[in-house]
């Protein structure tokens, strides 16, 4: 194996800066691909191209069909010695933008920078996957962990169906790096981020006429108002807690006792104990007006990545290698989840190893360009490395 110094550092950022135009190509091709999470064609066709590029470095691949999204893409290499133990690379293919976004949205180059749909978050993370595949493959670098690649086309609306592939990969592999943009200008690598919750309060009131019975009826509405200021005085912001009735419907006319109302939450902690408790809060809310009955639903469904034992090991070597790079990585916390909340569970994490840029979601999503090449290589040092500490 390849001594892991500052000369290999040296030698593979002169081979991505070199390379620098085919990978700007290779993702502008991934950004003309369309892929918004709900369209299964579009997700298919995507991850068709992806295939066929790790076939020709040498990659067995295997297409698991979805049941409601576009499935998943795994590979792994194509002569694998079984006796190595393995690292997962993790990224997705799908975007939040609808079809015809580039209409709008078109793909430009200008001041180091390349905008699209979907360029940040995240198919410049793709893009690095594939590139320094590739290099490992043209270069015969090799380490004692083999890694293996999954790629999700639902990411962006839950991972609902590509949860149990990724838990079960995650079970079995060393380490896991989350192929995510970074966080800010500056490229914060994601070392924590916050766990995700989702639930629905629906109240049952009675229905009266507003105008000629209006004693008769319970108002849900009312009702849910109550419960809506109790939410929010959960919300804990030093700790990190948030608690956010993001949508309220009920009522089935204007001059009718509202008989029913729902709300649905998000909930945000930044650990496992803090998502019980709130859990606990929420599910022991009861009504404030006699005779309404109150259905609660729902818990935590991303559990937070945490900056445990493994994950600051894991951190502590991407800084290691980042300085054979030139470059000073700083960390950060996430208030957004993905799928290394699901990894973190189970093993050693890494997020936010992605192109620097910004706006995700957002009209002016863009990468820097020549942070495709840098972050690359540093992915490429850190597949190369033989443990958490090497």
């Amino acid at each position: 194996m390849i001594a892991m110094t500052t000369t290999i550092a040296t030698e593979l950022l002169t081979y991505f800066k070199a390379s620098k135009e085919t990978m700007v190509e290779f993702l502008e091709d991934l950004i003309y691909y369309e892929s918004p999470s709900g369209d299964r064609k579009a997700q298919k066709v995507l991850l068709e191209f992806l295939e066929n590029k790790l076939k020709s470095i040498g990659y067995y691949t295997l297409y698991i069909p979805g049941k409601k999204t576009g499935g998943c893409l795994y590979a792994r290499p194509q002569n694998r010695d079984r006796k190595k133990p393995i690292q997962l690379l993790l990224g997705h293919c799908d975007t939040v933008w609808k079809k015809g976004t580039l209409s709008k949205m078109p793909v430009s180059k200008n001041d180091g920078k390349m905008t699209g749909p979907g360029s940040y978050d995240m198919k410049a993370g793709l893009t690095q996957i594939i590139f320094s595949l590739q290099a490992i493959h043209d270069k015969s670098l090799t380490s004692h962990l083999s890694p293996i690649i999954l790629i999700n086309s639902d990411e962006e609306i839950g991972s609902r169906e590509s949860s149990h592939i990724i838990k079960r990969l995650a079970k079995i592999v060393e380490r896991a790096f989350v192929m995510e943009p970074p966080l800010g200008l500056d490229g914060k690598l994601k070392t924590a981020r916050k766990g995700l919750g989702r639930f629905t309060i629906t109240v049952t009131g009675k229905a009266a006429h507003a105008g000629l019975d209006p004693g008769k009826g319970i108002n849900a509405i009312v009702e849910l108002s109550h419960l809506v200021q109790k939410l929010f005085a959960m919300n804990d912001f030093e700790k990190g807690i948030t608690v956010n009735v993001g949508t309220i419907q009920g009522g089935i006319s204007p001059n009718v006792v509202a008989p029913e109302s729902k709300a649905v939450i998000d909930v945000r902690v930044l650990n496992k104990e803090d998502g019980e408790f709130i859990t606990e809060q929420v599910y022991s809310l009861k009504p404030t007006i006699p005779d309404v009955d109150i259905k609660i639903e729902g818990g935590i469904g991303r559990p937070p990545m945490e900056r445990t034992a493994r994950n600051r090991q894991l951190w502590q070597l991407a800084k290691s290698k980042a300085l054979l790079l030139g470059m000073e990585l700083e960390e950060a916390v996430a208030g957004g989840g993905s799928d290394g909340n699901t990894t973190s569970a189970y093993t050693a994490t890494l997020d936010g190893l992605g192109t620097t840029g910004d706006g995700a979601h957002a009209l002016h999503e863009f990468i820097f360009m020549d942070q495709l090449s840098e972050r690359t290589a540093l992915l490429t040092l850190l597949l190369m490395s033989d443990s958490l500490n090497n």
